[in-house]
Order: C-alpha cells, then structure tokens, then sequence
C-alpha cells in the first residue's frame, strides 16, 4: 500500500483531484458528496491540505486518521484545518452511494474577519475522525439548513456583501457545532468515564513508575496517545467532566501522590521531587504550592510534629 504525502494546495486544486468542475470561488467552495468519488491512484495516500475541511458525511467508507479507523455510514461531522493529514480508504460498501457535504475554507477567504481570530478557539478542528460529531437527526437537519444557505450565497451573484454573509453563516455553524460537542459530552456520559477511568489508571500507573524520574512528568501528549485520543479532545472531554483540562488533571494527581509520599516516607523534599521527574526540587515545591497553598514541608509538618 502506498504511504506517501499529497499535497492539496488551493480547492480548485482539491476539485481537479476529485474530478469535479472548477470552483464557482477560489477560496470557498461547498461541495456535494454524491458528485465526488476516491479515483485508484488515490488509494492509501495521505492527504494534506492547506485549508479548512468541515463534512457533513454518510456512506463515504473508511477514513483512517493516527492509529484509528472509522467508517461513516452514520450522520457525522468532521472538521480538518490545515496542515493536519488524513489517511483515505475507498468505499467499502459498494452498494451505499456517498452522500452529505463538504465545505471548503482557505484561510486566505476569512482574512482581515473576525472568524480569522476565533476560529481557532474552536478546538475541534483538531479533533481526530474517531472523535467525530454525532447529530442527531433534529441537529442534522438545522446543520443541512446552514449548508443550504451556503450553497445559495456561493452561486448567487459575488458582490460586496457576499463575503461578510458567508463568513456570518460559517461562524453560525461552528458555534452550533460547539454546542452539538458539549451535547454529546453529556450524552455519552458512560463513555467518557470510561475514559476518565482510564486516564487514572495511566496516570497512576506512571507516576508509580520509575519512568519520570528519567523521563520527567508525562506530557498531555503522551497521555493522550496512551489513550488513543487526541490532546484536544482529551482536554475538552475532561473540562465537561471534571472542570479541569490535562494539564491541571495531571498536576492534580501528581499533588496526590506527592501528599502520600510526604506523609508516609522519610524521603527528603529533593528526593520526592527528583522521583517525579523533577530537575530542581524548587520547581516541585512551587507546583505544590500553587496547588495546595502551602509548602511541601508545611504539609510534611502536619504529620510529623
């Protein structure tokens, strides 16, 4: 199978690719997945884009994006910004024809707006395809509408409000689709405290290692690829549930295990520190600090008076 790298500089190059007709606007385009097909010399390729990807997709077979496949044969939506690469399988079910939308975004087209410093407070967009947005159909049918209105400001004549249009109906499909998100945070309650669960027990397991003291403390990253989630995800999914992103979570089990050492050891501030990855035992006990409000040998001095 092939491994190598496309690279998809403009949409009207994505559209020659894809065998559809010339973009009706350079910088935007919104395009119907029944008129698109994965040509064989495409097959395995991973795709990189230099623009913004947002689909609404049923039947387009098997998308495969890190170490994990997903098949979109439900209403999902995906959301890809540039740089990121996307690893593309053919349909594998001949007899469902692909169906929904894709909207194309080069950044150059929100320039100078608005949408040009929000959109990427949108943290979505770095989301994995296994991390992909479930609608339910009500939700489905309001995202189509926006699409709808797209597709009608696009082939309507270019004048000078078309662009401030466009860009107000994209800001209202990702403020939606932020709340679709936290929906489905809440949603699908008993998975996401699977996840939580297994987040404790990586991070228990690592920080009774003795990995940090060489390695250090584990990064977001790290944990996040030991979970198969991306860093993103991980810290929107831990924000609705625990109030808390990565980085704090991970401060906050390290103070726990740091309490318990100080508690129950004769281990010295700098070995406890040393232990946990830290390179000066000043930067540990400031952490601590900032977390519980008083040193470490103040804590230690409750239970050894």
């Amino acid at each position: 199978m092939k491994n190598n790298i496309r690279k998809i500089e403009t949409i009207r190059d994505f559209h020659t690719m894809r065998g559809l007709s010339s973009p009706q606007h350079p910088l935007i385009s919104l395009i119907d997945y029944v008129d698109t097909d994965i040509l064989p010399e495409h097959i395995g390729e991973q795709w990189h884009f230099n623009f913004y990807s947002i689909g609404v997709k049923r039947n387009v077979g098997t998308l495969r994006y890190g170490q994990q496949n997903y098949d979109f044969d439900e209403g999902l939506m995906s959301f890809i910004a540039p740089g990121q690469l996307l690893h593309i399988k053919p349909n594998s079910r001949a007899n469902k024809k692909p169906s929904g939308w894709l909207l194309l975004i080069h950044p150059d087209f929100i320039w100078k707006s608005t949408l040009a410093k929000t959109i990427h407070q949108y943290e979505f967009f770095n989301y994995a395809i296994n991390e992909a947005l479930f609608m339910s159909p009500k939700e489905e049918t309001l995202i189509n509408g926006i699409f709808s209105n797209i597709k009608n400001e696009i082939e309507s004549t270019i004048d000078s409000f078309s662009q401030n249009i466009l860009i107000a109906q994209i800001e209202l499909l990702l403020q939606y689709s932020e709340r679709f998100y936290q929906r489905q945070f809440i949603t699908r309650e008993k998975k996401n405290h699977e996840v939580l669960g297994r987040l404790e027990d990586v991070l228990t397991e690592l920080l009774n290692s003795k990995n940090t003291t060489n390695k250090g403390l584990p990064s977001v990253k790290e944990i996040a690829d030991l979970l198969h989630l991306t860093p993103n995800y991980l810290s929107s999914l831990l924000k609705s549930l625990t109030g808390k992103n990565t980085q704090q979570f991970i401060h906050e089990k390290l103070i726990e295990k740091a309490k318990e050492k100080l508690a129950t050891t004769n281990l010295s501030i700098t070995e406890i520190a040393y232990e946990f990855g830290f390179e000066h035992s000043q930067s540990f006990s400031k952490l601590f600090k900032s977390k519980t409000n008083i040193s470490p040998s103040e804590f230690r001095s409750k239970f050894h008076a």
